[in-house]
């Protein structure tokens, strides 16, 4: 070989290589883990990326893992975001983050949103969490008392309430606490009902149609696409703590807005990308509440909804 042409194999060798001192920077990585249907979440999250200038697949990726209502898979996939080495995890609801929780104890989570986390352990408190935990609180449990009182209003005559709580959920406990205490003092009878998977809720929706219903509360971590359809089929008044779940033909819901919660994880993990540590990020709670009535779905179960209650609500769905 010419002298002329080892020297350009060289240097055309030398131009391949990094320089020295010269890095190649590596594309964060976002674990988003969720125990149902990530795509509100991920439609919310996505946008308040895009607000704080991320390109997805140049500046951020996302990685997705969803458990598609089966509880007992939410630990399996949190590994497998903890063996992909993610950056962040990026945690819907309370059992994601617990199995998140679980699963590391040095990759930051984002709770976008998870209830109860004081109560459930998931955080030492809201000011300074401690640990690998921050992100947003949601105010199922707090706002346990209104709903109940907002059902009553939709129905003068509701004296008996179903609760279907979500027996993988850690946060269960607490809210059928403080619902039975809301109830009392509204003089309802509550009659809570633990149910894990689809053959219990099937089970519970069995036994229902033998006893008093006049309505049904859902948990939000229960599959609502299943149960509000059972609840339509059986023609029992459904409320959620979702507005999700309402779109889908759940009679109300009142809860804090799940999409500022979902667009509020961005900024935490825009924060943590940045350097920020979750221990020293305070958790933050919903600042605006909102009350959906289905319409359509009163009208089919010949629920005639108080004109104070349309007045007040956020949004009617007709």
């Amino acid at each position: 070989m010419k002298r002329r042409a080892v020297l350009a194999l060289l240097l055309g060798g030398a131009a391949l290589r990094p320089r020295a001192g010269v890095t190649q920077t590596k594309i964060p990585v976002v674990g988003v883990l969720d125990g149902g249907d990530p795509a509100q979440l991920l439609a919310h999250f996505r946008s308040g990326l895009r607000d704080l200038g991320y390109v997805e697949g140049k500046d951020i990726q996302i990685e997705v893992r969803s458990a598609s209502g089966k509880p007992d898979q939410l630990r399996g996939l949190a590994e497998d975001l903890v063996g992909r080495k993610v950056d962040v995890i990026v945690a819907r609801l309370t059992p994601p983050v617990s199995a998140a929780k679980e699963a590391t104890r040095t990759i930051p989570i984002v709770m976008a949103p998870a209830g109860a986390p004081l109560e459930t352990g998931l955080i030492g408190s809201l000011s300074h969490p401690g640990g690998n935990i921050t992100g947003v609180s949601v105010t199922s449990v707090e706002a346990t008392g209104k709903r109940l009182q907002l059902i009553q209003e939709m129905l003068p005559r509701l004296q008996s309430v179903t609760m279907l709580a979500n027996a993988a959920d850690p946060i269960s406990q607490p809210l059928i606490a403080e619902t039975q205490r809301a109830a009392l003092k509204l003089g309802l009878q509550l009659n809570p009902v633990l149910v894990s998977g689809n053959e219990e809720i099937q089970a519970a929706f069995a036994a229902m149609d033998k006893e008093r219903v006049d309505a049904v509360i859902m948990q939000s971590s229960l599959p609502e696409t299943s149960i509000t359809a059972l609840a339509l089929t059986r023609r029992f008044p459904l409320v959620s703590t979702t507005r999700s779940a309402v779109e889908a033909g759940a009679l109300m819901s009142y809860a804090g807005q799940l999409a500022e919660a979902y667009e509020k994880a961005a900024v935490y993990v825009d924060k943590i990308l940045k350097g920020a540590k979750p221990a020293d990020l305070p958790v933050e709670q919903p600042t605006k509440f909102e009350l959906v009535i289905n319409l359509k779905t009163a009208k089919a179960l010949g629920i005639t909804v108080p004109q104070t209650l349309l007045a007040r609500a956020d949004e009617v769905i007709e």
